[in-house]
């Protein structure tokens, strides 16, 4: 069911983002009365799933979910249509339009999708706020996985800031350490005292590599005693906190998480156990309790920690959304230039269909189905801007030439450029592909 899930969110995302782009291009070429021949959601090689004719277009649903496309007449497109090239101009054709029109019909397709981003986040921002867990609540430091703790952090760490910068949302941390370009300075508050650690880069592309910033780190949760609900608890007092356990002289056990102090019960089930309370701010160290059968205080414990929501009105949450999608857009831009950077080896990182399908939630949350739409649209924009011959970039590129010179770009130089960039992207589909199998099938 959870696959279904993903894969039915999948494809109603991509439905919206490519039916948009594409409509973004149809109605900006309608605007200049440029004939559009067809419109198509997905790829339709030798037939399609749907379609029907309304006036010059034809309209339908292809088989092959690699994409979408209108069929723009007097176009050099993937179509690749060379007969209608070698017809008579037609006044309706897009060869027959000056060069700003065109221009304004490729790109109107990118523009689309940076507009629906922006819509969404302002939406989002008005419906649901922006939820996150601030730096200083983790008063007790960060759990560590193992990949964070190879990188010289430790349990009990609390990361104050990154290469100078103070940290206020816990998701800076990961993104700065998977963002990296260059060594990562970081300073934590550890013992009571600040220390300052230097990640290298090989460590830091070890983590990304790795997929070890899933799950790095977590929140320290302490034992705090929220009410005693068993006579044999009687010792404890709401607002104690444990801050140790010894289960014998030899194995004793202090500033641990809770989940771990939790697990420890659990092993000594039916024993009895020493604790190590702070009680307004004194500690007593002869407490014993017995342990239930269930591996259990017989006390109700306390979440000390609440997420921050900044909630907006209407006309608060616009300057929001475009201040998300330019964030999104920056950090997006960030590891393009990354991908082109050896030496951060971010090219490994390149996924494709599964890895896209992999970040929607297996439940169905309609908040954050939005925020992975309007995430992937900024990506569609931003991959389509690439001056790539067979993209819009492309197109564009080659009309803003025109403008710029007054010379027109030849029919047989646009063709072969279509033929190389169609080659580009084809070989980036199946290596970005062909990763998704390896990581996801094969390592």
């Amino acid at each position: 069911m959870e696959l279904l899930i993903k894969i039915a969110q999948f494809f109603l995302c991509f439905t919206i983002l490519i039916g948009l782009h594409e409509l973004g291009h149809f109605l900006m070429a309608r605007v200049f009365r440029i004939r559009v021949e067809k419109f198509y959601i997905f790829f339709d090689p030798w037939f399609s799933l749907f379609k029907f004719r309304r006036g010059d277009t034809e309209y339908g649903i292809g088989w092959l979910p690699l994409g979408g496309y209108v069929k723009i007449a007097g176009m050099i497109d993937e179509s690749m249509d060379k007969e209608q090239m070698k017809q008579p101009v037609r006044p309706d054709e897009f060869r027959a339009k000056p060069a700003w029109q065109r221009f304004l019909v490729m790109i109107a397709g990118v523009a689309t999708n940076l507009v629906l981003a922006v819509g969404i986040y302002i939406g989002i921002c008005y419906a649901w706020g922006d939820t996150y867990f601030a730096n200083e609540e983790a008063r007790w430091g960060y759990e560590f996985n193992e990949a964070g703790l190879r990188l010289g952090l430790r349990n009990g760490d609390r990361v104050l800031t990154i290469d100078g910068e103070p940290v206020d949302d816990v998701r800076q941390i990961v993104n700065a350490l998977i963002l990296a370009e260059d060594d990562r300075r970081i300073a934590v508050m550890r013992g009571g005292e600040t220390v300052e650690l230097l990640l290298p880069l090989d460590s830091l592309i070890a983590l990304r590599q790795s997929k070890g910033y899933d799950g790095l780190l977590r929140p320290r949760m302490p034992f705090l005693i929220d009410s005693v609900v068993a006579p044999t608890a009687a010792a404890l007092r709401p607002g104690d906190e444990i801050t140790g356990i010894a289960v014998s002289d030899a194995e004793q056990y202090r500033d641990l998480d809770f989940r771990d102090y939790k697990a420890l019960l659990q092993l000594h089930a039916g024993d009895t156990v020493r604790l190590t309370v702070r009680r307004d701010g004194d500690e007593l160290r002869t407490v014993d309790l017995p342990v239930s059968d269930e591996g259990t205080l017989g006390v109700l414990t306390r979440n000390p920690f609440t997420l921050r929501t900044k909630e907006y009105t209407f006309f608060e949450a616009i300057p929001a959304g475009f201040r998300k999608a330019g964030d999104v857009i920056a950090s997006y831009w960030e590891q393009l230039k990354m991908i082109v950077q050896p030496k951060t080896e971010m090219y490994k990182e390149l996924g494709g269909f599964i890895s896209i399908g992999s970040i929607f939630p297996s439940a169905w949350n309609w908040e954050a189905f939005w925020m992975t739409t309007a995430f992937l649209s900024i990506i569609l924009a931003v991959m389509n801007i690439l001056p790539i011959p067979g993209l819009d970039g492309g197109h564009a590129l080659f009309t803003f030439w025109e403008m710029v010179t007054g010379r027109k770009v030849s029919d047989k130089v646009l063709e072969a450029a279509q033929y190389v960039g169609l080659v580009i992207i084809l070989a980036l589909l199946l290596y970005a592909n062909g990763n998704d199998i390896y990581r996801f099938f094969l390592k």
